[in-house]
């Protein structure tokens, strides 16, 4: 259930862009309840602060250099949807060195705490792919 005006939803949205860009997973974990869940794609659910943070450390070891921005937050009826851009260099341990620049967006349910009780994240899997393997056109 959605507990936020406009503005506080707006804060809170900046505030976990920050977190994916401050190379710090448990920040990004914070802004979800205890037993939250961060799912990505047709991947299996990142279930409970420790399992979000090591999904964010992947994309954060993977990326050295990562930058996230929102595009945009908006409400649909009980859901949040927050559309992003990942920007970075796949340096990290056994990356292809090439950069890349994927859109995507979560989809939020907000908890009574307002934190984020389930996130389910969307992003081209394929074109992801291939700009690990070619780089940004």
């Amino acid at each position: 259930m959605m507990l936020m005006n406009d503005d506080q939803l707006r804060a809170f949205a900046t505030r976990y862009t920050a977190a994916w860009c401050s190379q710090e997973p448990a920040r990004v974990a914070s802004f979800f309840t205890e037993g939250g869940s961060l799912k990505i794609n047709d991947g299996a659910p990142s279930v409970g602060r420790a399992a979000i943070a090591a999904a964010a450390e992947g994309f954060m070891t993977a990326f050295p250099d990562m930058v996230v921005t929102m595009d945009r937050i908006s409400v649909d009826g009980n859901d949040v949807v927050y559309r992003w851009t990942l920007t970075g260099s796949n340096t990290g341990p056994g990356g292809t060195g090439k950069s890349v620049c994927i859109s995507g967006y979560e989809e939020w349910a907000i908890g009574a705490d307002g934190l984020i009780a389930g996130s389910k994240g969307h992003f081209d899997e394929a074109e992801y792919q291939r700009q690990l393997k070619d780089g940004v056109r």
